[in-house]
């Protein structure tokens, strides 16, 4: 019986963002993606959200690689925080995704210590029992590739994020060739990307986007600033082809994205025409109708370029009436609120903002529902896996495959942590490794844990009770208090009542905790169920609660 080879994703399965699977066979383990998250609305004060590695920290020195599909955050973000805790193995990169990558581990003090090895589409790579196939696949960054996995157990294919855009911008298409090639190959399981199943027909070309700024260069009388994220590439070219065509200068604002700019250019992914791109400061003596800003900030992230300038905090530049505001990119789940924020507050200062609601500045990156079945139909694996969406999207995807005339049991559908074991030509999910998430709080990376949030959404949403007596220590009996102080916890009209009551039930829970205690940390327990159980009955609200008993 062929040993079986164990694949289970550490992230990326039933959300978006957190991209991170091994594949294990023996005593070896290849890893596949490193990408984070960002936090949802109730994530309170935590930064980004990582997977889980306690699986692989425990056996990183069977860790034989890393591979990295494209360089987008929810594929490498990870990295810095990470990669120490794999026992910093070799990592495999196309160009571009390893340009991106060394800008991160350069600014975390990591590049000397880390390996990146260089890798193209159809380069062949054999990694302990496992041989990895690159092919190519277009995506809204260039150099994106998916994997072709050889394991004893049978061919895996890892989709990466594709579309079939025939027409990219850095002119390299999604191999159609060769998926038709392992279709004749009996590929064992196909790993596919499913956040844009939704959308029927097929997602629109990058280039079309090109159009639009065409259009709105040409209509803008006054200043354009266009926010995307750092890492997409071909937006940014296409950014300067049109500010080229339109006769304007293009400055570039933002730290990460100047560094990815600069990169870019050295690596060759990158054309600025002739004198396009110059500093902010020579841009801002321009003539209005001659000026593009290209920042970071199309997120509302707080600390972003185009959040400052928003807010009227950004040192150099403010918005005035005329400007155009391009958000050429669209939300990530949880950030919708902070982006609306800034949209508010550039209309409330006179400029024109321009959103995927309102015209094509931004396309996806991902395939659509004729492309994914015509991925189906030249792959043809036995074993259906999707990836890389929420789970309505990965039923989606089952549903479609179920139309092209798979079976229920061909589409293994995972939670994150899930065992999925091929071996015999077979597949299915045997079992669940511990996962969860990783917060990064400020500088604090895993030692805030969902008990940490938990509780600040406890005071977010009802406030919090601090509940002080002092006790003789000989006899037990209260000398002073209960004070009740409160914050964020509305008392409401009868205030004066509702606390003169809660004093009542603390001195009858303390009464009832018994004798003089060689600690207080029981009548602390019973002070806190009683008047938690009281303010519920009297408020329909949960204050976190914190009795002190002092002696004296």
């Amino acid at each position: 019986m062929t040993q079986r080879v164990r694949v289970i994703p550490l992230g990326g399965v039933a959300e978006v963002g957190r991209n991170m699977w091994l594949f294990e066979y023996g005593e070896d383990i290849l890893v596949v993606d490193a990408g984070l998250m960002f936090p949802a609305s109730d994530m309170l004060g935590v930064d980004l959200v990582l997977p889980d590695v306690s699986y692989l920290r425990e056996r990183k020195e069977r860790i034989r690689a890393l591979v990295i599909t494209h360089g987008h955050e929810d594929h490498i973000g990870a990295l810095p925080y990470l990669i120490s805790d794999l026992g910093t193995p070799p990592i495999y990169a196309t160009r571009l995704t390893q340009g991106l990558i060394s800008v991160k581990l350069r600014e975390a003090g990591l590049h000397r210590t880390s390996e990146v090895r260089e890798v193209r589409a159809g380069d062949e790579v054999q990694i302990g029992p496992f041989h990895i196939e690159f092919f190519q696949v277009a995506h809204s960054i260039p150099d994106g590739v998916g994997l072709v996995i050889g394991t004893p157990a049978g061919l895996i294919v890892h989709s990466g994020d594709f579309k079939l855009d025939y027409t990219p911008v850095d002119g390299r298409p999604t191999d159609t060739a060769k998926m038709a090639e392992l279709g004749k190959r009996e590929v064992l399981a196909f790993l596919c990307d499913c956040v844009r199943v939704e959308s029927p027909g097929y997602t629109p070309p990058e280039r079309a986007v090109g159009e639009t700024f065409d259009t709105i260069f040409a209509q803008a009388e006054g200043r354009i600033i266009i926010a995307t994220f750092a890492s997409n590439i071909s937006r940014i070219q296409q950014v300067f082809d049109t500010a080229y065509r339109h006769y304007r200068k293009v400055a570039v604002v933002g730290r990460s994205l100047e560094a990815n700019v600069r990169m870019a250019q050295e690596l060759g992914y990158l054309e600025t025409p002739e004198d396009t791109l110059v500093r902010l400061a020579d841009l801002l003596r321009l003539p209005p109708s001659e000026a593009v800003i290209l920042c970071t900030g199309s997120q509302g992230e707080p600390m972003s370029v185009l959040s400052r300038i928003a807010n009227q905090d950004h040192p150099q530049f403010q918005i005035r009436a005329g400007d155009t505001v391009i958000f050429s990119a669209s939300p990530i789940p949880g950030n919708e609120e902070s982006i609306h924020r800034v949209i508010n507050s550039l209309f409330q200062q006179g400029a024109e903002v321009i959103y995927s609601a309102l015209a094509r500045v931004h396309v996806s990156g991902h395939a659509s529902q004729e492309e994914l079945k015509l991925v189906l139909s030249l792959v043809r694996p036995r074993y259906l896996v999707p990836i890389h969406g929420d789970y309505r999207h990965m039923a989606l995807l089952r549903k479609l495959a179920r139309s092209l005339g798979y079976r229920e049991e061909q589409v293994l559908m995972p939670e994150n942590g899930s065992i999925l074991e091929f071996g015999d030509g077979e597949g299915r999910i045997s079992g669940k490794i511990t996962s969860g998430n990783i917060f990064v709080d400020g500088l604090v990376v895993g030692e805030t844990g969902h008990v940490v949030v938990r509780d600040r959404q406890v005071l977010a949403r009802d406030g919090i009770l601090m509940v002080v007596l002092a006790v003789d220590r000989r006899t037990g009996r209260v000398v002073a208090g209960p004070d009740v102080v409160s914050r964020g916890f509305a008392l409401g009209r009868e205030a004066e009542e509702l606390l003169e009551e809660a004093r009542e039930v603390i001195l009858q829970a303390f009464d009832h905790a018994g004798e003089v205690p060689s600690d207080w940390s029981f009548a602390n327990l019973k002070i806190k169920d009683s008047l938690a159980k009281f303010l519920y009955r009297r408020t329909r609200r949960r204050p976190m609660i914190l009795p002190l008993v002092m002696e004296v």
